[in-house]
């Protein structure tokens, strides 16, 4: 296996057409956030030119390009926010404490301002490195022999993130160690109840009232969890299948990492809704492991044997996508979409969520509460 790129901080590569313009009512006074640079981060000098990266779908993310080097900042989007959303101060601190304590690929922190005056809200700074971004699971770009290397390091990136003690890089306190999958269904249906503009789908109601009474009863050990892990928010060297930066760790906490894993697998039960799934594709053909031979990777790589209550979690998975996809809605609708594609997502709520609910009636399997 290819070993994974230490603290190589990335994003995408305008010469690769990831950046465009800065959108309508996402704009900000430049020579205000230059002063604050220069301030705040050592060896800034200017000008500097904004773009924006054309990804991501809820934190604007910018490519700031000065004469010397170039940077990249995230920061909450302007507007009405829900109140447990867009934490780019979470975001910060957990890409600066794995980058200062482990081998995770991450980008390398600047500094992170609270100060709303800036720019009109919260942001952070980080390095900025050219490599190279795939949105479609399928992997057309490549020759089929390689595509095999490049799912060994996408598993390999997230089980190095498994295998990180919270303790050991200050993240105790990060998130609780118990209890997650009950919190997490909370999470989302309080966020699903709130966004009433978005509207009500039937089968997100259902989940809401299934999920939390067929948990698994035992939790694996609490880990670092990235919350949002799939192929289009890792960056790959140019040169070959290694991960350089897992990227958008907005959804990131301390929890349960066979979920934080199932929700990196379902692409395998997924069809081609938004994103590109891999169900009903022939994987040999195309070069790529089976959902079996996948998990059983990570197993080996995190030291265990079998991943217990794996549908379960997949239902849970689908079922934070098609929240994820209900919220994109909702921002859609307040005017506070921030990707191109929001309405490509929003549209997609109600078939991700009847996805998820067909998985869940698969049945339950003994070891669930009742």
């Amino acid at each position: 296996m290819i070993p994974v790129c230490a603290r190589r901080p990335v994003v995408s590569d305008p010469a690769a057409d990831a950046t465009t313009e800065v959108r309508a009512g996402l704009g900000f006074e430049v020579p205000r956030l230059e002063a604050w640079l220069r301030e705040h981060v050592a060896g800034f000098r200017g000008p500097v030119t904004v773009r924006q990266f054309k990804g991501g779908q809820s934190n604007p993310t910018y490519l700031l390009s000065t004469p010397t080097r170039n940077y990249v900042l995230r920061r909450k989007p302007p507007g009405p926010l829900l109140a447990s959303a867009h934490a780019v101060d979470r975001e910060y601190r957990v890409l600066t404490a794995l980058g200062a304590h482990t081998t995770v690929p991450v980008a390398r922190t600047h500094a992170l301002c609270t100060d709303g005056a800036v720019i009109g809200s919260w942001f952070y700074v980080m390095e900025y490195v050219q490599g190279r971004l795939y949105w479609d699971a399928a992997l057309p770009e490549l020759p089929r022999d390689a595509r095999r290397g490049y799912y060994d390091a996408m598993i390999d990136a997230l089980a190095t993130l498994h295998r990180v003690d919270p303790a050991a890089v200050g993240l105790t306190d990060y998130g609780r160690a118990n209890g997650y999958l009950l919190r997490q269904i909370a999470r989302w249906a309080k966020q699903y109840h709130e966004d009433e503009a978005a509207g009500r789908i039937a089968s997100m109601d259902r989940l809401i009232e299934w999920l939390p009474r067929n948990l698994p009863v035992a939790e694996p050990p609490a880990a670092v969890v990235h919350g949002d892990y799939r192929l289009d928010n890792l960056m790959f060297d140019r040169e070959g299948p290694r991960v350089l930066a897992i990227l958008d760790w907005e959804l990131s906490t301390i929890g349960d990492p066979i979920a934080d894993f199932a929700y990196h697998l379902m692409i395998w039960r997924m069809p081609s809704l938004s994103v590109a799934g891999l169900a009903g594709r022939d994987l040999p053909d195309l070069g790529i492991p089976t959902e079996d031979e996948y998990v059983a990777t990570y197993c080996r790589l995190t030291g265990r044997e079998v991943l217990p209550h794996l549908d379960f979690y997949i239902a849970f998975c689908m079922f934070r996508l098609a929240g994820i996809f209900h919220g994109i809605r909702g921002r859609v609708l307040r005017g506070t979409a921030v990707s191109a594609r929001a309405r490509d997502y929003a549209g997609h709520a109600e078939a991700m969520a009847d996805l998820a609910w067909a998985q869940a009636r698969k049945g339950s399997s003994p070891g669930r509460r009742r």
